[in-house]
């Protein structure tokens, strides 16, 4: 994926910013994954967690926690059939809203975040360059 490291920054950003907030009131035990790549969370665990609390569930690694958003965000794309595109572009719009919306409120779902900033991704249509400068500088015609 192109707009991983966008995603990435992101994502250490994010998790930067929930750790400094308490440790959540439950316990945070490592779990069996659903997922082939053997992660130390269940499906029903990225579900369920606050940004805070997916935060504390990496042990506070940006490479897991960026793992736990793409996972959302696969999840997200596919519950809603989207297919965002593979784009620079793309992944730093998403990186960015994701982390808008998550600094927002720390002690909402991190799915309810990405969900959404996938959505915002998908209903945003590219600019072509030099367009809205043009549009803007030409004088109205009548």
């Amino acid at each position: 994926m192109k707009f991983s490291a966008a995603l990435r920054t992101s994502a250490l950003i994010l998790g930067l910013a929930a750790s400094t907030l308490a440790t959540p009131s439950f316990a945070q035990t490592p779990a069996a994954s659903t997922d082939t790549a053997a992660s130390p969370w269940t499906t029903e665990q990225l579900l369920t967690s606050t940004v805070h609390d997916a935060w504390v569930l990496s042990g506070k690694d940006e490479n897991k926690f960026f793992d736990m958003v793409k996972v959302l965000i696969e999840m997200s794309e596919q519950k809603r059939g989207i297919d965002l595109p593979d784009s620079v572009e793309t992944g730093t719009r998403l990186g960015n809203n994701i982390k808008r919306l998550a600094k927002l409120d720390t002690d909402q779902l991190l799915y309810a975040v990405v969900d959404k900033a996938v959505m915002q991704a998908a209903h945003s249509k590219p600019v072509p360059a030099g367009t809205r400068s043009k549009a803007a500088a030409a004088p109205a015609q009548q």
